[in-house]
C-alpha cells in the first residue's frame, strides 16, 4: 500500500521544505544520540508517572506510552484549513445533540432512522428536553484525523464522550525541548502549553447562569484504578482545580458542594471523567460507586453544568459518524469542510452484501467500538479472523461499520533499526465554551510502530510524536 510520506511526499528524493531542517539535524544527529534522547524520554515519563491501564492484562496493568523524538510537522496553511474544518464539525455535533433531545427535527426530515437515535444504548431519555448550560453539550472533543495525500485529510472519528490524551499532548511537548532544544530552535512552533488556561477559561463560561463570582470547577475522576487516572491528575494540578471523587461531593437541595477542611463548597462545573452510566446511582446503574447521587437532579435544575453533557456520547456511535456529511448540509447549510472516511452501513442490506464480499479487503468496526478493539483490519486478517467477523456480520449487521483500508501518511519514526516511516493519526482537541470555539494548534500524534501497521491505539502497541503546527 503506497502511503504519502509526510517528510518525503510523493517522491523518494529531498525531504519536503517543511522538513528540510528535520531531515539536517537526523543526519548531523548519529544514531546512537537519537536512541540516547529517547531513552532520556522514556525515563522522564516514568519519573512523571506518565502511565495508562490495559484493562484485562493480569501481568502489567501499567504502561508507558512509547514516545518518539522526531516530532510531526504541520505547515501554517494546512492546520488553517483543519481548525476550519474542526470548528465546522463540532458545531455540528452540538447542534445534533441539541436536537436529538430536543425537537428531533434530523428524524423527522429523514435525515437519520429514528431507530439508530431511539435504540441507541447511549441515548439518554434522561435528559430529553433538559438542554444543558448555554446549549452546550460537547464542551471538549477529540476528533481523530487521518492523512492521505498532500492535502486529503479525513475525520476518522469523533470522541465527545469523555476524550483523553491531552496529558500526553502536553508533555511531549516538555519532553521535546528538554531532549532536542536544538531542534526546537530551528523552527517557529506554535504554543500548546495554553491549553490548560484555555480549558479553564472555557469551563468556567459555561458556568449556570445563576453562578456567582468565580465559578468553582472542579474535575471528576473515578478513582486511581482508571486508565488514564494520571491525565486527571495531571489536568486538574495544570488547571489549580481539586481532583475529586464520588465520595468527595454531595447534592443538597439540588445544589452540588463539595467536602473541605472549612466546610461544604458549592460547586459550579464538574469535569466529568466518568461515564454516563455512573455518573448518578439514582439515574442509571444503581451499584455505582464512582458518581453522586442527585447529581442529575442538580443538573436538571440548572445549579451544575457538567463538561461533557450527559448524553453526548451517542455522536461517538460510528453508525451516527457516517451520517455526518448529511447532518453538516442539514444543520450548517454547508458541506463539509473536512471529509469522512466512506463508510457502508452493515445495517443496510446492500451495504451488508458488498461488505462480506469484500471483507479481505475491509476495515470493519463496532458501532459502539475504541480504542482499536473489535476490529477486523481485512488485508492483514487470517482466513479464521475473516470467517469469524463474517458471522457476527451475519448475527448482528447493525453493530458494523466498514470502511476502505486507507493508506494511513507516515512520519520519519526512530525504530530499532534506526529511522523509518510508519504511520500516524492525529487528535486534535477542541474547547467549545459560551461563547467561543478554540482549538489547540497541535494536538495527540499517535504512531503505529509496528512497520505495516494501521492501528496507532496505544491500548494495541502504538506510540506518540509531538506535533508542531508551524508559525513560519
Amino acid at each position: 500500500m503506497n502511503a504519502f510520506d509526510e517528510m518525503q511526499g510523493t517522491g523518494a528524493g529531498a525531504a519536503r521544505p517543511l522538513y528540510e531542517r528535520v531531515a539536517r539535524w537526523l543526519s548531523e544527529s548519529p544514531p546512537e544520540t537519537v536512541a540516547a534522547r529517547r531513552a532520556q524520554a522514556e525515563l522522564f515519563f516514568r519519573r512523571i508517572g506518565i502511565t495508562f491501564a490495559v484493562y484485562g492484562e493480569s501481568e502489567q496493568t501499567e504502561r508507558l506510552i512509547p514516545f518518539d523524538i522526531i516530532p510531526r510537522l504541520i505547515a501554517r496553511d494546512e492546520w488553517a484549513l483543519l481548525s476550519k474544518g474542526l470548528k465546522q464539525r463540532v458545531q455540528v455535533l452540538n447542534r445534533f445533540l441539541n436536537d436529538i433531545y430536543g425537537p428531533q427535527d434530523c428524524i423527522r426530515a429523514g435525515i437519520l432512522p429514528a431507530d439508530l437515535i431511539l435504540q441507541n444504548p447511549q441515548f439518554r431519555l434522561e435528559v430529553v428536553g433538559r438542554p444543558p448550560p448555554h446549549g452546550v453539550y460537547v464542551h471538549v472533543a477529540g476528533v481523530d484525523i487521518v492523512r492521505t495525500g498532500e492535502r486529503d485529510f479525513y475525520v476518522l472519528e469523533d470522541n465527545a464522550r469523555t476524550p483523553s490524551g491531552v496529558s500526553y499532548m502536553l508533555e511531549n511537548r516538555e519532553a521535546m525541548m528538554r531532549l532536542a532544544p536544538d531542534l526546537h530552535a530551528r523552527y517557529r512552533v506554535a504554543p500548546v502549553e495554553t491549553y490548560p488556561d484555555q480549558l479553564l477559561a472555557t469551563l468556567k463560561s459555561v458556568a449556570p447562569r445563576g453562578a456567582r463570582g468565580d465559578p468553582t470547577v472542579v474535575l471528576l475522576t473515578p478513582g486511581r484504578f482508571n486508565s488514564a487516572f494520571y491525565e486527571h491528575s495531571f489536568l486538574a494540578d495544570k488547571l489549580g482545580i481539586e481532583l475529586v471523587e464520588g465520595s468527595d461531593l454531595f447534592v443538597r437541595d439540588d445544589k452540588v458542594f463539595m467536602r473541605t477542611t472549612q466546610g461544604p463548597q458549592r460547586v459550579d462545573v464538574i469535569y466529568r471523567r466518568v461515564d454516563d452510566d455512573f455518573i448518578d446511582p439514582l439515574v442509571f446503574n444503581p451499584n455505582s460507586m464512582l458518581g453522586v447521587a442527585g447529581l442529575m437532579s442538580a443538573s436538571e435544575a440548572g445549579n451544575v453544568t457538567l463538561a461533557n453533557a450527559v448524553g453526548a456520547g451517542i455522536s461517538d456511535d460510528k453508525a451516527v459518524y457516517s451520517y455526518m456529511p448529511e447532518l453538516t448540509r442539514f444543520y450548517m447549510g454547508e458541506e463539509p469542510l473536512l471529509n469522512n472516511v466512506p463508510t457502508w452501513r452493515c445495517r443496510e442490506p446492500s451495504a451488508l452484501a458488498y461488505v462480506l464480499d469484500h471483507l479481505d479487503e475491509l476495515v470493519v468496526k463496532e458501532v459502539a467500538g475504541s480504542g482499536g478493539y473489535g476490529m477486523l483490519i481485512g488485508p492483514t486478517a487470517s482466513k479464521t479472523e475473516i470467517e469469524t467477523f463474517r458471522r457476527k456480520l451475519s448475527a448482528s449487521p447493525e453493530q458494523f461499520i466498514a470502511q476502505p483500508t486507507l493508506a494511513l501518511s507516515t512520519c520519519p519514526t526512530f525504530v530499532g533499526a534506526g529511522v523509518a516511516p510508519r504511520h500516524v493519526d492525529l487528535r486534535p482537541f477542541v474547547l467549545t465554551g459560551a461563547d467561543e470555539v478554540h482549538i489547540t494548534p497541535g494536538g495527540l500524534t499517535r504512531v503505529a510502530l509496528v512497520e505495516g501497521s494501521l492501528v496507532v491505539n496505544s491500548s494495541q502497541g502504538g506510540g506518540a510524536k509531538d506535533t508542531w503546527v508551524l508559525d513560519d
